[in-house]
């Protein structure tokens, strides 16, 4: 079998040879024909729990529209007009309104990428540390600093696309605002829960992240999201308007009934990629994909990770954490007595090393300082580790960020 791996703006070809137990884990293709201006229109025109947008903004006032920044696949270029002319039509000024990327704990744009992302000639702007401004704190005791833009708007607006999050359960709906327009500080109150046992990918109910996420954006009241559904080829399946929980529930379902993939047993080696480009455009993004194979592999097992890694580590602080310990045991004990935003992404490489053996495919990136063992060849890689192990179960997963792996309750009876 010849499956397509997408690393970087390439593809590479992986041929599994005779190998007899070999499955492909990929998001449920519907053959669908989908038109991204009757998706968008649709969901604008039908808002869920909410007023349409031209209903709830008026003339004259200031409107903030939040959305992701270069290391998310969401269309800003696409969406963010039908917003704009919302707006407009409603008698809002195109002075009167601002972009804001939120970058959250991410490095700043280049104003060459901010105005490729928006597609539209307003004022573009990224979050800015400099301007966050305190306004509470939750009842986890995660203290609340967005950025002030945000508070002296009279309208924020909030983009962005639904999939899984390794510790958050889901991207999208408040987690533009919180981490997207938050402070460091913020980040790190709120990501040191995804120690959590219940903070896992797929999870909202119980989970103490997402639960803060929602909390801490409440303080910087968000009137309307615009969510979407991507599928393996980017493109939008699906739109959600409306009430910044409600439409963010509903895309998350939808999500479920696309992505969720259900398998029957764990697998003795997996190997996964985050899609391409962008999303593996450094190995902090990459490693979504990493959390979500953890889920797959058996213990003992083998996962390889190919990823392009153009910007490398794409996170200092995650850097030095990758290359400082090189026990994962370290690591974890570290990270539950001083959490450090960037330290919480190597975690997630520590879990995975702690539960299989881990290959990095790439050629953006040096990992040899690293517990990592890196390769130059993923097919070469693969047929090494194939033939190191008896008849093994292989899982492939071209998407892994997107596709999240749920074991069959049959086969938690079965093997405990």
């Amino acid at each position: 079998m010849k499956i397509k791996i997408p690393m970087d703006t390439s593809i590479l070809m992986l041929d599994t040879g005779d190998a007899e137990q070999v499955d492909v884990l990929e998001m449920k293709e519907d053959n669908a024909q989908y038109n991204p201006q009757d998706i968008i229109k649709t969901a604008l025109q039908h808002p869920i729990h909410s007023l349409p947008l031209k209903e709830i903004v008026h003339p004259l006032e200031k409107v903030v529209v939040v959305t992701s920044d270069s290391t998310r696949p969401f269309p800003t270029h696409i969406v963010l007009p039908y917003v704009i002319e919302e707006l407009m039509h409603a008698g809002i000024r195109k002075e009167d309104i601002t972009v804001m990327f939120a970058v959250g704990s991410h490095r700043h744009m280049t104003n060459e990428e901010r105005k490729q992302l928006a597609g539209v000639d307003l004022l573009l702007v990224d979050s800015e540390e400099t301007r966050m401004r305190y306004v509470g704190s939750t009842t986890r005791g995660t203290p609340v600093e967005v950025d002030e833009r945000l508070l002296l708007a009279d309208r924020v607006i909030a983009l962005g696309n639904v999939e899984y999050h390794y510790f958050a359960g889901f991207s999208g709906g408040a987690k533009a605002i919180v981490p997207g327009c938050a402070s460091h500080k913020t980040i790190s109150a709120n990501h040191s829960w995804m120690t959590n046992e219940k903070a896992g990918a797929g999870v909202i109910e119980g989970n103490p992240v997402r639960e803060d996420i929602e909390e801490a954006a409440s303080f910087a009241k968000v009137d309307f999201i615009v969510n979407v559904v991507l599928n393996t080829q980017k493109e939008i399946i699906g739109c959600y308007a409306g009430d910044v929980t409600a439409a963010h529930r509903k895309a998350v379902q939808d999500l479920a009934a696309h992505f969720a993939c259900p398998i029957e047993h764990l697998y003795d080696i997996v190997v996964v990629a985050d899609g391409g480009f962008p999303k593996d455009r450094n190995l902090y993004q990459t490693q979504k994909a990493l959390a979500n194979a953890i889920y797959a592999v058996k213990e003992g097992g083998v996962i390889i990770l190919a990823g392009g890694c153009r910007e490398g580590y794409g996170n200092k602080t995650f850097e030095s954490w990758m290359k400082k310990y090189h026990h994962p045991d370290e690591m974890t004990e570290e990270i539950q007595k001083h959490f450090v935003l960037g330290g919480h992404k190597a975690l997630s490489f520590a879990r995975a090393k702690k539960k299989a053996d881990l290959y990095l495919i790439s050629d953006g990136i040096d990992v040899s300082d690293t517990f990592i063992v890196q390769r130059d060849n993923l097919q070469e890689t693969f047929d090494a580790v194939y033939q190191s192990m008896a008849q093994p179960s292989v899982l492939i997963m071209p998407n892994g960020g997107s596709t999240l792996p749920v074991l069959t309750e049959t086969d938690v009876h079965n093997h405990g």
